[in-house]
This record gives C-alpha cells, sequence and structure tokens, in this order.
C-alpha cells in the first residue's frame, strides 16, 4: 500500500510545479499586456498590496474548507493567530526580508549596468541552493550543483537585453550596487528557505502557516505603498488606473503566490527556482505569439540552458553504497586467498 501513496505524492508535487508555472507564465503575460494596453497606468505598489489581501482571504477560505465547521475554524484561528503573537512575529521575517530585498535590488539596479544587474541578480538560485544546505542540512549531488549554476546562466541568457546607449550620464556608484545586490541575493536565498523551514517544522496548517504570514505582508506591502506613492495615492485614489485586467492580473498573482507555498511545503525552494525559470520561458514564447516579440540567439540558448538544467536535477541520485559494499567484500575475498 506504501507504493501507490509515493506514486500520488510524485503526481501531487509534479502537478503542483505544472500549475504553478503555468500560472507564474500567464501572470507575466497578462501583467506585460496591461502595461503596454493601460491608458492610465496603475500603482504597482497598491496591486501588491491588494494581492496580499486576496491571498489572506483565500487562505481563509481554505482553513475553513480544511477544518470543516465553523467550530473547528473559530479554534483555529483562536489557537495559531489570534493567540499566538509568537508565531506571527516568526512569520513576519519572510515578509520582512523581502522587503528589504525588493528595495536593495532598486539601489542596485540604480548603481548598477542593466547588464551587470541582470547577471548578478541571478545568483540568489545558488544563493537559495546554498540556504538549503546550510539551514535545512541538505546535501546536493555534484549534478545538481551543476544544474543549479546552469540554470543561473540560462535565466540570464533569457533575459538578456542588449545595452542601449544613451546621451543621458546618470552617476552610479558600483561599490553601492555590488554591496546591495549582495544583501538582496542573500535576502532572496534566506527568507525563501526560512519560510520553508518554517512550514515544515511542525504539523501546523499551511493555510494558516499562509494567514499568519500575509497578514504581516499586508502591513509591510502597506506601508511601502504609501512611503513610495503616498503623495499620488492621496491625489488619485488608491484604486487609480484599475480595470478589468488589472483585476485579472491581482488575482493571477494571488494565486500563483498560493501555489507557491504549496510547491515550497511539499518539495522546496529550488524546485521553485527551477518551475520560475520555466515559467520565464514559457511567457517569452507565449509573448511571441501574442505581442511579435522576436525570439534572439541569447534567448534559445538560456531556453536550452534552462531544460537541460531542469532535466539534470530531476535525475535521480546514484546510491554506491551497496556497489562500495560490495567492492569491501570483494577485496576482503581476495585479501583472505
Amino acid at each position: 500500500m506504501a507504493a501507490p501513496r509515493e506514486n500520488v505524492g510524485l503526481l501531487f508535487k509534479l502537478y503542483c510545479l505544472a500549475v504553478m508555472t503555468l500560472v507564474a507564465a500567464a501572470y507575466t503575460v497578462a501583467l506585460r499586456y496591461t502595461r503596454t494596453t493601460a491608458e492610465e497606468l496603475y500603482f504597482a505598489t497598491t496591486a501588491v498590496c491588494i494581492t496580499e489581501v486576496i491571498k489572506l482571504l483565500l487562505s481563509v477560505a481554505l482553513l475553513a474548507k480544511e477544518t470543516g465547521s465553523f467550530g473547528r475554524f473559530k479554534a483555529s484561528l483562536s489557537e495559531h493567530v489570534l493567540g499566538s503573537p509568537k508565531e506571527l512575529m516568526k512569520l513576519s521575517v519572510p515578509s520582512l526580508v523581502y522587503a528589504v530585498q525588493n528595495n536593495m535590488a532598486f539601489l542596485a539596479l540604480s548603481n548598477l549596468d542593466a547588464a551587470v544587474y541582470q547577471v548578478t541578480y541571478q545568483l540568489k538560485i545558488p544563493c537559495t541552493a546554498l540556504c538549503t544546505v546550510l539551514m535545512l542540512n541538505r546535501t546536493l549531488s555534484k549534478l545538481q550543483w551543476i544544474s543549479v549554476f546552469m540554470l543561473c546562466g540560462g535565466v540570464t541568457l533569457v533575459q538578456w537585453k542588449p545595452v542601449q546607449a544613451t546621451k543621458v550620464v546618470v552617476e552610479q556608484n558600483p561599490l553601492l550596487g555590488f554591496g546591495a545586490i549582495a544583501i538582496a541575493v542573500l535576502c532572496s536565498g534566506f527568507a525563501g528557505v526560512y519560510f520553508e523551514k518554517v512550514l515544515k517544522s511542525s504539523d501546523t496548517s499551511l493555510w494558516v502557516r499562509n494567514i499568519q504570514m500575509y497578514l504581516s505582508g499586508i502591513v509591510v506591502t502597506l506601508a511601502g505603498a504609501y512611503l513610495s506613492d503616498g503623495a499620488e495615492i492621496k491625489h488619485k485614489g488608491f484604486f487609480y488606473g484599475y480595470t478589468y485586467y488589472v483585476w485579472f492580473v491581482i488575482f493571477l498573482a494571488s494565486v500563483g503566490g498560493l501555489y507557491t507555498s504549496v510547491v515550497v511545503k511539499y518539495t522546496d525552494n529550488i524546485m521553485k527556482g527551477f518551475s520560475a525559470a520555466a515559467a520565464i520561458v514559457l511567457s517569452t514564447i507565449a509573448s511571441v505569439i501574442l505581442f511579435g516579440l522576436q525570439i534572439t540567439l541569447t534567448f534559445a540558448l538560456g531556453a536550452l540552458l534552462v531544460c537541460i538544467s531542469i532535466y539534470l536535477y530531476g535525475l535521480p541520485r546514484q546510491d554506491t553504497t551497496s556497489i562500495q559494499q560490495g567492492e569491501t567484500a570483494s577485496k576482503e575475498r581476495i585479501i583472505g586467498v
């Protein structure tokens, strides 16, 4: 009976990865469409905040479905959310770290060339793998490490855009830029693996953990929206520029966020990175069909590297223990003779 359960578990993981990849690709395409067709651009900071609210509401609904009755649902909220300030503080760490990451990434982009930024920011992929090894005590084979760095190079090529000459001279501080990108890369790896560790270190429901994190996420993103665009939001309104397409993009981002937490819970952050890379490739191919973008040689090479890296990472590890035992026994027999 154990084998069927393992097969179902594998199918469920593959299903979650596939859905996350497709949703992320659809979100990217829809976002590109809204940004290119909207007459009045909405505030991206408010959209991020609303996304957190929708993810919270969806998590509450899924927790209610999981508990099965209003009494158990109320008890679960009282025990794990309202009555657990320490757990709320614990799950506020990823939200705060992600906020630092976004700000450092913006600072790095302001002080580095776009090409340098594109290459260095992809170091978040091997950084996530390193955090997984250090924080979760896992091991990766040499082939898996090779596939991680291959994925890093592939994503860089897929997103590569030639630098256009400009007459505008912008003062940049490369040292500050590299420092900021290093902090952003470390924050990305740490926050993702920290959330994975919290999810897998207890039997607390995934939806409870999501509720705990999204509560702090709403506070952080709301503060960020008013710090960044406060004056314009007060003048034009919180929902300025929102259309049906914008709400559709927000909904896709919310569903993608929920599936991301499911993927982290039942697989790991490294697989999440591979799924995100596949989504980038799919969204670019879709943009070629829908928006007439041209596929470049660098994109084709990068997409090939991404596909090869996914294949290599998914190869089963070879257990050499039995071989080594056999070799030891044969050596003992030879010595005995």
